[in-house]
């Protein structure tokens, strides 16, 4: 069954469809900066309008990118606790447009 609203992929190939806050927290724990450096949240779709990708920086602590063509948006920051990571996160992808709910 395909996600309702988004998914989340990590570079180790861990997908998690429609993630809470606590299997975000979980996969963004998982990160590190050898071979899983990565998890992109978007709509499970072809060509999505927005995504969100959270990355290992090799100094330490974490870049997170949020980007939606079609608000124009387009935000970069770093952060270094996980929980607030997540949290943001949840945020800001319940402001999203989700165009393949019934």
């Amino acid at each position: 069954m395909a996600a309702e609203y988004y998914c989340a992929d990590s570079e180790n190939g861990d997908h998690i469809d429609d993630p809470s806050e606590d299997a975000l927290f979980d996969l963004i724990s998982e990160l590190n900066d050898t071979d899983n450096t990565f998890v992109v949240v978007q709509p499970d779709q072809d060509d999505p309008a927005w995504f969100a990708s959270v990355t290992v920086l090799d100094e330490g602590g974490y870049e997170i990118v949020r980007r939606d063509t079609t608000r124009r948006e387009h935000h970069v920051t770093t952060e270094n606790d996980i929980g607030r990571i997540a949290s943001d996160l949840i945020i800001w992808l319940a402001a999203r447009d989700f165009q393949n709910t019934a």
